[in-house]
């Protein structure tokens, strides 16, 4: 056992320190190690004193080493509880006696001991064993004992008190929890976190003593007699007398009041149960506090110090936070002597430590709460938190008169600022400079500060807590508020609300008015909301209000002298007027912004209880929101100094923005409102308003810009509001609407605008709301009767909604008022028309009314909404209502005061005819989707007990009378039209049938400087002339109805061609001689019915023909339009031609598809000729050639007449760019040499003979490019810009062509392509050769991937067709490659991108043919395939053929260009042994290219050496160094074919051992090459003699030449020898 081996080790320890001085101690070790190996157990050892008799031995001796040595063994053993209890008394004698040794570290030691014992089973029973327990750390506190003695003897003491007062608890069986101190929170949290902490704190409190009897218990047990006795000694010595019982004459009275509060504050059960402590605590512990309180006398000693003092306060503190209840007098007695403290003139440091207990008390909800319902809700008792509240008011209202207010205000607010970063802060009392005066005087203010935020975050925290027991309910939630509140927690919160707010808010509004903290201000605008919540929670009006009202006053300020500046209102109509001068412009400061917010969020959580109190926060939001519209409106955090636009961009976008949009979500959470509180919302906006409006008139011209803001705020957030409750609008329409009338009958101009565009928008949303669905689709039509007996809750709505319009025109006689009216029926009908069911008699009386008005303006408003009525909403309207519909669209008819009115009113008779003629046409079956009947109205007659059979009886019954009822009434509504018809016939105005080309004057508004002022008419209607077009539009438009809904019944009729005939006259006259309009109107009139009925199969073909001959007509005749109008005109004909072929494809044959390409090119050819088009002119395709590529896509002829794409692509490959001359290309290149020639004089004869100086592989082809780009065209098109955007359509067009076509078009679109290519010397900075490139790369890719020419003939084609397409690719390479690609092109605006783009273009065109034509299978002759490697060869001999003084002025892009093509040549002769495809067409290639790579690298050298020894001592140029040391390396690099070995002109013995060889790594060029190699060793050039001498070994290991060894020779040559 470890313990066993321990207490063995100690002993041994023992006697080797007492072996020599102590023998008897040593003797009596050594038998106790022998007594100790018979012992097993501690148990054992308690019971043997031997052991624990050598030890209190060796403390006898009272040596230093013994006595540690024996006292850490006596710790172990009862540590162990291996000492008997009686030993406890010899035990204590012996620590008595080590108390007195001098040596520090037995007296530690001994408080260790006594300790030990204290937390043991040895704990003292009796009180002489306590008492000589105790009074050993008493006697260690003497002032001699060192001070590490003296401290462990306090806190042992303090460890002893509490253990003997646990034995209290347990013996007497109390509750065993101990509660911390409440009141001592620290400074670095907030006053709301302080509370929050209390409340927690408090319902510990609670559930601690709650278990406690009522009864308070007399008798004491054993241990309870002890701690009685131990507390009385701890008072005695308190109070500066002697213990008794502990026999201690005096002590420091702080320590023993500091033992004091520990026990009162951590055993309140004690003291609540226990009556013997109970009186104690009354009758000795409170006097002795109350007299330590006392102030009235001068305090000695110990008494006057500031920390004898804080203990005091603490002590009262806890008995009156924990023991008021009992205690109520001395609390009493206590909180009057507190609050009197803070009128005395004491010391700074003594009021603070008052104020800190005052403030404790406040920020405890649980201690708040008891004090106020002992004392201030009891008649009999005092106020004292009133008391206590209105000192603290006192203290913080009397920096007022102090000097130094100014620095304690700032000191203020840097200490809530170190608090809310978490930084503690303390004071330094004895200090006494003016530093530590102003930061004393200071902390007492913030104290007092926080003592009142600490009752206002009380307040609002057993509001909550009562919210949350249900006593009263959530103001967020849907309920309307009962008139009284009941229950304790709701009565305690209004009595203390009610005995408190007036106090507390002047403070609080003092100090936050002289406070620019922010954390002060912060917290005070917590306290301010939270107290505010408070009461509306409780229905405290009148704190409510004066709340909300100081806080609006912290919210904006607007300078007093910014409205003696202001400017007048510039008109009525201006929805803002100029505000302040720069120079007094509004700023937020922080203070305003948390102020605002804080309003926000009471707003928010109040909005279910504000009532009328709304008007005092939306007085302050209309503010808010003319701030934000202020020009000069700004916040404080962006500082002066700062540009302009900095500060708008910072400032603004910041705090105001969020201000702005958290004004505006407060109105959008009006969803979550109860109803009663939406209602209260627009009352209070209402009554803003009015009382703004009531003092425009009288106001000054500041006053009344202000009051012109506050109407528009109550105006937009009543639509806010509504907007935000669509679904429940119907209980709030009344009060908006009525305030927007209200508003509409003021004699302001600019507030009868406002008011008609706020019910133009209310209007438009509530019918655009779920609650109104689709007519059509939702509803079933119903009778006027049944509207008026039986309206549904929707029927009244949407007669709500739309009333306001007929009230507002029949109320006022406003012309402005009438027509805005007007207007906003006229938004409705064109948005939501189709939702309207209920208020068609409303609206159709009012435009009946508007008909009988003089004024044009109202009735060309009210025509506008007939218009809409019967132009699309015919089928919604009920039955019923057609008649007035007829009716009232003959008032219109009828009227004189607007001609075009009255013809326009025709029109819409006829549109009535169509629909009542297509109710009659599709019979009963049409009966739901007009409108005509309603089934509904029967079966509502029907009784609901009649049986199931006799149901389904009665609604045939009643199906049959609404046939009969429609024809009926069908007929009847014909009667009425053809009646009003005739009667307009007969108009005797004679500006019906004449019009007049002279422009009309508008209104006349007044005269200026003697001549007439009229009003503005618009262009297209300033003449009868231009009226009169606008009829025919109309009609027309009428007439293309008709064909599309009927053109199958009108065909049918006999003579229906005759009157087609007539048709498509009227049309092409109006083409060919009216205004744009009309020719616009007569297109589409024969377009429509055509598109329609043609894609149905309904059109026979010679109506197809009549049109494309219209078409064709009158495109070939001249029209009265000019300029953009006929401009317009040709493409709409064009865009119809396309739309008409994609349609009617079907019935297109060969004849009908030329005529259609013969109308479009008509087309174009007038375009081209024409000289008055500007667009040509500055390089833009002209609008109809626009169109003419936009429908080129769509004419893609179909199967039946595929023959038609070889006229499409021909005719169209006709505008592409051709060439003005004879396309013969003249070679840039003064210097080349011939390859097949090696004689340098040679080349001067070839070069007349062939464009670039390089032999042909076969002469005869190919000196003869194709005759497509030969041929001698002038262009036809004076730019390239229809050219750009025609070329990818044709090629587009090309690879979508079928097979068959696509041969015989092949040479023909590669010829056009070419053509296009060979413009970039004419046009380089242009995109048509560029796009041509990519066409004819496309071409040859998407060829290869078919199979076309790669795979061999198919598909019908000819070996002559083949050849022939492959001539053409080859003329196209030569001449592109040759003439056109890696030359020094002249250039505008070329830009590096452009330059590399081009680059990287001609780079593609090379791979095409490098990699895809001459690498793969294909059917290209081998004359074809000579001649594109000899154009590769002519490109490549470029660099090499110019003298070496062209070759250095050349581009470096010309160099590099010839050097891709003589790689090109490396590739095509090399041979990969991993290249799986190689085949007969790619050995043929390689065979050729591997002669004229051969040639060409012989001219490279041997021209070389020859400009090298020409040039002397001068270098070689840059470009010629690079070409020839990549011809070397590459050479070395070079693998071939045997194939392509065979063709190498060698001796044939040199093959044919080469042959034998057959090793994959031919290099038999190396060897026809090995002259020129050997001629070159002699160049300067350092690389090219280190290329040559890779060359040499490679030529050496190619004939077997490698360098063997002497002895290695001997050796073969013995051993052959031998075998011979």
């Amino acid at each position: 056992m470890a313990f066993m081996a321990v207490l063995e080790s100690d002993l041994r320890a023992l006697s080797a320190e007492a072996r020599r001085r102590y023998p008897a101690v040593k003797d009596g070790a050594e038998h106790a190690i022998i007594k100790l190996r018979s012992l097993s157990s501690p148990g054992e050892i308690a019971q043997n004193e031997d052991i624990l008799r050598i030890f209190l031995m060796a403390c006898e001796v009272r040596t230093v080493k013994l006595s540690v040595i024996g006292l850490s063994c006596l710790q172990k053993l009862i540590s162990h509880d291996a000492v008997a209890s009686s030993a406890l008394h010899e035990i204590l004698c012996t620590l008595k006696d080590h108390a007195e040794m001098t040596d520090e570290s037995v007296q530690l030691k001994t408080l260790q001991t006594v300790l030990i014992i204290l937390q043991s089973p040895l704990h003292p029973q009796n009180e002489d064993d306590m008492a000589q327990a105790l009074g050993i750390c008493l006697r260690l506190l003497e002032n001699r004992s060192p001070d590490s003695v003296r401290n462990t003897a306090a806190a042992t003491f303090r460890q002893a008190v509490a253990l003997i007062f646990d034995h209290v608890v347990c013996a007497e069986c109390l509750p065993a929890g101990k509660l911390s101190s409440g009141g001592y929170i620290s400074r670095t949290s907030p006053v709301s976190g302080d509370v929050s902490c209390s409340i927690n704190l408090s319902e510990s409190l609670d559930g601690s003593v709650s278990g406690r009897s009522s009864l308070m218990r007399e008798t004491l047990t054993k241990a309870g007699k002890l701690g009685l006795r131990l507390l009385e000694d701890l008072t005695a010595l308190a109070a500066g007398g002697s213990a008794i019982w502990l026999q201690v004459s005096s002590l420091q009275r702080s320590f023993a009041l500091d033992i004091l509060e520990f026990v009162l504050s951590n055993y309140v059960a004690v003291f609540q149960t226990l009556l013997p402590y109970e009186q104690v605590l009354r009758h000795q512990i409170c006097s002795i506090l109350m007299t330590s309180l006392r102030t009235n006398a001068e305090l000695e000693g110990e008494a006057g110090e500031p920390s004898f003092r804080r203990l005091v306060l603490r002590s009262v503190a806890h008995i009156i936070r924990l023991y008021s209840s009992s205690l109520i007098t001395e609390c009493e007695v206590f909180l009057s002597m507190l609050v009197k403290v803070t009128f005395l003139d004491l010391p700074l440091w003594h009021r603070i430590l008052v104020l800190e207990i005052l403030r404790g008390f406040c920020v405890e909800a649980r201690t708040l709460r008891i004090l106020f319902q002992n004392f201030d809700m009891n008649p009999k008792n005092t106020n004292v938190v009133e008391g206590m509240v209105k000192a603290l008011a006192r203290v913080v209202s009397s920096v007022q008169v102090q000097e130094t207010s100014e620095e304690s205000l700032a000191a203020v607010a840097g200490m809530f600022n170190s608090k809310a970063k978490g930084v503690e802060w303390s004071l330094d009392y004895d200090a006494s400079n003016a530093a530590v005066l102003v930061a004393s005087e200071a902390h007492s203010i913030t104290l007092a500060v926080e003592g009142l935020l600490g009752v206002v975050f009380t307040v609002a925290t057993l509001t909550d807590e009562a919210v949350d027991s249900g006593e009263i309910e959530s103001p967020r939630c849907d309920y309307d508020l009962p008139a009284k509140k009941t229950g304790d927690a709701v009565h305690l919160c209004l009595s203390m609300v009610d005995s408190l707010w007036l106090t507390i808010l002047d403070a609080l509004s003092f100090i936050l008015s002289r406070s620019q903290g922010e954390a002060i201000v912060l917290e005070i605008l917590k306290a301010y909301q939270a107290f505010t919540q408070a009461c509306g929670v409780l229905g405290a009006v009148e704190p409510l209000n004066s709340f909300l009202a100081s806080l609006c006053k912290f919210t904006i300020i607007f300078p007093v002298e910014a409205e003696k500046r202001s400017i007048t209102l510039q008109s009525p109509g201006s929805k803002r007027s100029e505000q302040v001068d720069h120079r007094e412009s509004v700023v937020l400061t922080p203070k305003n912004v948390q102020a605002l917010r804080t309003l926000f969020n009471i707003a928010h959580r109040l909005h279910n209880v504000l009532g009328p109190s709304w008007v005092l926060v939306l007085e302050t939001l209309a503010a808010l929101d003319r701030t934000i519209h202020s020009p000069h409106a700004t916040t404080q955090e962006v500082s002066t100094a700062v540009p302009k636009l900095t500060r708008e961009s910072s400032g603004q976008s910041s705090d105001i923005n969020i201000l702005s949009s958290l004004n505006s979500q407060l109105f959008e959470s009006s969803a979550l409102m109860h109803i009663s509180a939406v209602k209260s919302l627009l009352c209070a906006l209402g009554q803003l308003s009015q009382q703004c409006m009531a003092g425009i008139s009288n106001g000054s011209v500041p006053a009344a810009s202000q009051k012109f803001g506050n109407i528009n705020f109550s105006v937009e957030r009543m639509i806010s509001i509504l907007v935000n409750n669509l679904h429940r609008v119907e209980p709030l329409w009344d009060e908006v609407v009525g305030h927007f009338l209200e508003l509409a009958e003021n004699s302001n101009q600019h507030l009868r605008n406002m008011a008609l565009d706020a019910l133009d928008e209310s209007i438009c949303a509530v019918l655009g709301s779920d609650q109104f669905p689709d007519n059509t689709t939702s509803r079933s039509n119903g009778s006027s009767h049944s509207m008026v007996t039986g309206l549904t809750t929707l029927g009244s709505l949407e007669c709500a909604v739309i009333s306001p319009l007929r009230v507002l025109y029949l109320s006022t006689k406003s012309v402005d008022s009438r027509s805005g009216s007007l207007k906003i029926l006229l938004h409705v009908l064109e948005r939501h028309g189709e939702k309207l069911h209920y208020s068609w008699p409303n609206i159709l009386e009012m435009l009946r009314s508007v008909a009988d008005s003089s004024d044009k303006e109202l009735i060309t408003l009210g025509f506008q909404c007939l218009r809409v009525i019967m132009n699309d909403g015919l089928s919604t309207i009920p039955a019923d209502c057609l008649q007035v519909c007829v009716d009232v669209t003959g008032a219109y008819s009828a009227q004189k005061t607007e001609l075009n009115i009255s013809l326009t009113a025709i029109g819409l008779l006829w549109t009535t005819t169509d629909f009542i003629v297509k109710a009659l046409i599709r019979g009963p079956g049409a009966e739901k989707e007009t409108g005509m009947s309603d089934v509904h109205l029967s079966l509502k007659e029907s009784d609901g007990g009649v049986p199931k059979e006799q149901t389904v009886n009665g609604l045939d019954n009643a199906n049959e009378q609404v046939r009969l009822l429609t024809m009926v009434d069908s007929d009847r509504l014909l009667f009425s039209v053809f009646s009003l018809l005739q009667k307009l016939g007969a108009d005797e105005r004679p500006e019906a049938a004449t019009s007049s080309k002279d422009e009309w004057h508008g209104k006349e508004l007044g005269t200026r400087g003697g001549k007439a002022v009229h009003m503005l008419i618009h262009h297209s209607r300033n003449t009868a002339q231009k009226q009169w077009d606008e009829t025919l539009v109309l009609v027309l438009g009428g007439v293309s109805r008709i064909l599309r809904s009927f053109f199958p019944f009108l065909r049918s009729l006999s003579n229906f061609w005759s009157g087609w005939e007539s048709l498509l006259l009227f049309v092409k006259n109006s083409i060919l001689n009216g205004s744009k309009e009309v020719a616009l109107a007569a297109i589409s009139c024969l377009q429509t019915p055509i598109l329609s009925h043609s894609s149905k199969g309904n059109l026979p073909m010679p109506y197809l023909e009549s049109v494309l001959d219209v078409y064709e007509l009158v495109l070939q005749k001249p029209t009265n339009l000019s300029g953009n109008a006929a401009i317009k005109v040709k493409q709409e004909i064009l865009q119809s031609l396309g739309e008409l072929y994609v349609q009617a494809q079907r019935m297109f044959n060969d004849r009908l598809y030329i005529q259609l390409l013969a109308v479009i090119h008509l087309a174009i050819k007038q375009t081209i000729v024409s000289k008055d088009n500007c667009e040509t002119e500055y390089g833009n395709v002209p609008p109809v050639l626009r169109t003419v590529l936009e429908i080129l896509p769509m004419l893609c002829p179909t199967e039946h007449i595929s023959s038609m794409w070889l006229i499409l692509l021909r005719d169209f490959s006709q505008y592409l760019p051709r060439l003005n001359s004879t396309a013969q290309i003249e070679d840039d290149d003064t210097g080349e040499a011939s390859t097949s020639d090696r004689d340098p004089d040679a080349h001067l004869k070839i070069k007349q003979e062939r464009p670039n100086g390089t032999a042909l592989m076969t002469p005869g082809v190919g000196n003869t490019p194709s005759s497509g780009l030969k041929t001698s065209v002038s262009a036809s098109i004076p730019n390239y810009m229809f050219g750009e955007k025609l070329v990818p359509l044709l090629v587009d067009l090309f690879l979508h062509a079928p097979a068959v076509e696509k041969y015989i078009l092949y040479p023909e679109i590669i010829q056009s392509l070419g053509r296009c290519m060979t413009t970039r010397r004419d046009n380089p900075d242009g995109s048509l050769w560029r796009l041509a490139v990519e066409g004819f790369n496309h071409i040859l890719i998407d060829d290869a991937s078919n199979s076309i020419v790669n795979a061999g003939s198919d598909s019908g084609s000819s070996k002559p067709a083949r050849i022939r397409i492959w001539k053409e690719v080859a003329d196209v390479y030569e001449v592109f490659l040759v003439g056109y690609c890696g030359r020094a092109l002249p250039s505008d605006s070329f830009s590096p991108v452009d330059v590399k783009a081009d680059e990287s273009l001609e780079m593609t065109i090379l791979d095409i043919l490098g990699n895809k034509i001459l690498k793969s299978p294909s059917d290209a002759p081998i004359d074809i395939l000579q001649r594109l490697i000899s154009t590769l060869d002519r490109v490549a001999s470029r660099t090499c053929s110019l003298p070496v003084d062209f070759v250095e002025l050349m581009p470096s892009h010309c160099s590099r260009f010839s050097l891709i093509c003589l790689q090109k040549l490396f590739s095509l002769s090399s041979y990969d042994t991993k290249d799986h495809d190689w085949n007969t067409v790619r050995s043929e290639v390689s065979r050729i290219a591997i002669m004229v790579l051969i040639m060409r690298c012989e001219y490279i050298l041997s021209r070389f050496l020859i400009d090298e020894n020409e040039l002397g001592g001068r270098p070689l140029p840059a470009a010629r160094l690079e070409e020839i040391i990549y011809v070397l390396e590459e050479l070395g690099q070079l693998i071939i074919h045997s194939d392509t070995a065979s063709v190498l002109p060698l001796q044939s013995y040199l093959k044919g051992a080469l042959s034998r060889e057959n090793h994959y790594d031919n290099r038999s060029h190396l060897l026809v090459l090995f002259p020129s190699f050997s001629e070159l060793i002699v160049s300067r050039e350092t690389k090219i003699k280190a290329s040559l001498q890779v060359l040499f070994r490679l030529v050496s290991k190619e004939l077997s030449l490698e360098r063997v060894s002497l002895t290695s020779q001997t050796v073969e040559d013995s051993q052959r020898v031998h075998q011979s």
